[in-house]
């Protein structure tokens, strides 16, 4: 049986050669629209995601990324 683990310690010369395969197989001019169209389906898949959240739990608010914006809180601010 092959070991696992071994499939997430990849050195600099295994990602090296996966790189080179993948520019041989889609050649220089595809690599950069390739990039592109997985940026553009990741970022849909995030929105996506969201809106899937939003709908089983529509009545959740949005919370603030920053604990510091929570309506002008002064409490971590030591005043």
């Amino acid at each position: 049986m092959i070991d696992l683990a071994l499939f997430g310690m990849s050195g600099p010369w295994e990602i090296l050669i996966v790189l080179l395969v993948i520019l041989l197989l889609f050649g220089a001019k595809r690599l950069p629209d390739l990039a592109r169209s997985l940026g553009k389906s990741l970022s849909e898949f995030k929105k996506g995601k969201e809106e899937g959240a939003r709908m089983l739990d529509p009545g959740a608010e949005e919370k603030p990324k920053d604990p510091d914006a929570r309506s002008g809180s002064s409490e971590n601010t030591g005043e």
